[in-house]
């Protein structure tokens, strides 16, 4: 059986919002599998939330660049905060940020850390260098690439420390005819939503069957001894509470909790003179699922 450690239960009380107790019951049953403790902690009614993100800390810099119909989002990371703010890690990701862009937007970690380097070199070797000059371990978590045939790629940063820098990067693809400028404000807001909002798909269509699957198990645990019609009932509601809670579309606008964004967007054809459609988002919050060294626990 798996130690029940004062970091596991900690993790586990941020990510639900249970007593101590319960956390440590609930990785107990659970032989110390946080997820399933989340799944068991939910189950009994004592979760006050199933957030999976998790804000762990990490350290280093979000970055989103955008060109024509084509956007980027990269995770950088350090070892200290303090880096976050050196001018030659700033510098560092603005570099890992342009091969990114000009790979896009089929790109992934390995394509881009064997693209040229703006300066010479590859992108693996200017991490290498930076670790040498500045005396920190650093790495390339994660990287993704958006596209729109016709339309606009809107983006914001959260916490920006410098231009196209900082703790949370959102880029969204609105596809439509409609006017470029009015396109790219409408983007931003909807980016800007999508950082405070956290969604994970744009509709239910795109959401893991499993992670759809495991909101019907719980629902159905929870409410187990029910006549098997009432469950269904249960379920059918909770997972369309579920679904405004984390579908893009479905969500309150942040801008005006009285619309949904799909709502929003409608109203906004006005200005924009033509359809606009959602086709695709990308959300990185610096260090999320990223665990801290067991002293940091």
């Amino acid at each position: 059986m798996a130690t029940i450690t004062a970091g596991l239960v900690k993790d586990l009380r941020e990510k639900t919002g249970a007593g101590m107790m319960d956390c440590k019951n609930a990785l107990s049953e659970t032989g110390g599998d946080i997820e399933g403790a989340i799944d068991w902690l939910r189950k009994k009614g004592l979760a006050k939330a199933a957030k999976k993100s998790g804000r762990v800390a990490a350290d280093g810099l979000v970055g989103v660049a955008v060109k024509d119909n084509v956007g980027v989002v990269v995770e950088v990371n350090s070892e200290t905060d303090f880096v976050a703010r050196n001018d030659d890690f700033q510098g560092l990701v603005r570099g890992v940020l342009a091969a990114a862009l000009e790979k896009s937007p089929m790109v992934d970690v390995e394509t881009v850390l064997s693209a040229r380097f703006t300066g010479g070199g590859t992108v693996s070797e200017a991490i290498a260098n930076a670790i040498a000059t500045i005396g920190e371990n650093m790495t390339l978590r994660r990287v993704r690439g958006l596209r729109v045939v016709e339309g606009a790629i809107g983006h914001y940063v959260h916490s920006q420390v410098a231009d196209g820098l900082g703790r949370i990067g959102v880029i969204v693809g609105l596809e439509s005819k409609g006017n470029r400028d009015a396109l790219a404000a409408l983007g931003r807001q909807v980016a800007m939503h999508i950082a405070a909002a956290s969604p994970i798909a744009i509709n239910s269509e795109g959401i893991d069957p499993a992670t759809v699957a495991r909101e019907r198990s719980v629902l159905a645990d929870k409410n187990a001894g029910k006549p098997p019609n009432v469950i269904e009932k249960i379920i059918e509601s909770g997972l369309k509470t579920f679904y405004k809670e984390v579908c893009l579309l479905d969500q309150a606008y942040v801008h005006d909790p009285a619309k949904s964004v799909a709502q929003a967007v409608k109203d906004a054809e006005k200005t924009t003179g033509a359809p606009v459609a959602i086709s695709g988002f990308v959300r990185y919050a610096l260090g999320e699922g990223v665990e801290k060294p067991a002293e940091e626990a």
